[in-house]
């Protein structure tokens, strides 16, 4: 396979993975509906989960094909990647107000799981019985957003500008559809993502876990990508932030997690310093927050030339 060839893969699976997560989203959310869960409930599991299925189904294919590289790099290149690359330049096209709620515990939450998780790596191997704690919190995560969201308080997770108040009328086929050919058409787009991707490490010369960081991790992140961009156009800085987030944790409990309980992870590319600069801008993020409960267009563009250091350091 030359270059070419393997670039089309990658663009292929991109876009694939973005309509697979699209439809499953929207058959699942509907369906949801039909059997009398809240729209609230929804967001906060179906729809949460539902926008991390790229992120899972690549990491879970990689994982049960031997390409741990991969498969971790692109979780912890997700987290670096949502906070310095989309979030700084989502600031950089319009500033954002800050909840306190998010300063005070949700960004904590964030940094909890980034340290827990570069503890569980420093061994270079995330074992089936680290997953199962990964796992477990996972549940404590989607469990207490469920108790704090009556009083308003809930933790904003990865999910669409919209969601439908009630589901459509009529027989529920056509939200089957989309739920099973989004499943379908992710599944497909994760296998054309990974074959494109692995290709052009091996024709690069740069190692699975480079391309996981870079590649993979910002390929899988669209869904979080167009939610926050129009979020933050929407003036709604809550959800803006609170999806990039809720996403970062739902990619170390969730995907991480499930994927090692499935088939443990070994990752030798992905160095103490790939770790160190995901829980270094979790940090970050919280002091910047801390500024006035506000992120400015300057803090913005520290974030993005942070990130260009990054991906400077890992080509170099």
């Amino acid at each position: 396979m030359d270059l070419a060839l393997s670039t089309l893969h990658v663009a292929a699976g991109v876009l694939l993975l973005y309509m697979g997560a699209e439809g499953l989203v929207r058959g699942s959310t509907d369906l949801a509906l039909r059997f009398g869960l809240s729209p609230l409930v929804v967001g906060l599991t179906v729809v949460a989960l539902g926008t991390s299925s790229p992120e899972l189904v690549v990491t879970m294919q990689a994982a049960m094909k031997g390409n741990g590289d991969i498969a971790v790099g692109s979780v912890v290149g997700s987290n670096i990647s949502n906070l310095a690359l989309i979030l700084g330049a989502t600031v950089v096209l319009r500033p954002l107000v800050i909840r306190k709620e998010l300063v005070s515990l949700d960004m904590p939450v964030v940094i909890a799981c980034s340290l827990m998780l570069a503890a569980m790596l420093l061994d270079s191997r995330l074992d089936r019985w680290e997953g199962v704690v990964l796992v477990a919190g996972l549940g404590a995560f989607l469990v207490f957003n469920g108790w704090r969201a009556p009083e308003g308080k809930m933790a904003l997770v990865s999910g669409p500008i919209r969601l439908t108040p009630r589901p459509r009328e009529g027989l529920p086929w056509l939200a089957i559809l989309f739920a099973v050919a989004g499943l379908a058409l992710l599944v497909f787009g994760a296998d054309l993502l990974l074959k494109g991707a692995i290709s052009a490490a091996e024709i690069l010369g740069i190692s699975q876990a480079v391309i996981g960081l870079t590649l993979v991790a910002v390929g899988t992140s669209l869904p979080e990508l167009a939610t926050t961009t129009v979020a933050a156009l929407k003036r709604e800085g809550d959800l803006a932030v609170g999806n990039l987030v809720g996403s970062n944790v739902l990619n170390i409990l969730g995907v991480l997690g499930i994927s090692a309980v499935v088939s443990p992870l070994r990752s030798h590319g992905v160095r103490v310093a790939d770790l160190g600069v995901m829980v270094a801008i979790s940090f970050l993020t919280l002091f910047l927050m801390r500024t006035g409960f506000r992120l400015r267009r300057s803090e913005g563009a520290l974030l993005l030339g942070l990130y260009g250091g990054y991906l400077w350091y890992l080509t170099r």
